[in-house]
């Protein structure tokens, strides 16, 4: 079982920086993918980013490829989720989530969920 804690979450500008963190605890974090999903009002779950074990492979949705920037420190059991240049349609719940395969992680849906930060841009 791992559990997961985000933080980081709050009010940005519109083109202003946000910096998410994610914390993980329990079994291995080293042996799992992780990634991010958003949720904003009245929308669907998406994807965000996602690495690998080892960091080595990113993925990223189109919406945010270039602004977001997904990294992770084995030693510090962490995840973050750089956002830049944010923009109104950023708004939303972010999820952090760890599952099998960076790739995959979109498509087969994480085994593991965070309870979600709020990002919140104004104009």
């Amino acid at each position: 079982q791992v559990q997961l804690v985000e933080s980081g979450g709050g009010l940005a500008q519109a083109g202003g920086s946000l910096r998410l963190s994610c914390s993980a605890s329990g079994r291995s974090f080293n042996s799992y993918a992780m990634g991010w999903f958003r949720q904003a009002p009245g929308k669907w779950r998406e994807f965000v980013a996602a690495i690998n074990q080892n960091g080595a492979f990113t993925t990223y949705a189109d919406s945010v490829k270039g602004r977001f920037t997904i990294s992770r420190d084995h030693a510090k059991n962490t995840v973050w989720l750089q956002m830049n240049s944010l923009n109104l349609e950023d708004t939303a719940v972010y999820y952090c989530a760890g599952g099998r395969v960076a790739d995959r992680l979109q498509f087969d849906g994480p085994d593991y969920w965070g309870k979600g930060t709020l990002v919140t841009v104004s104009s």
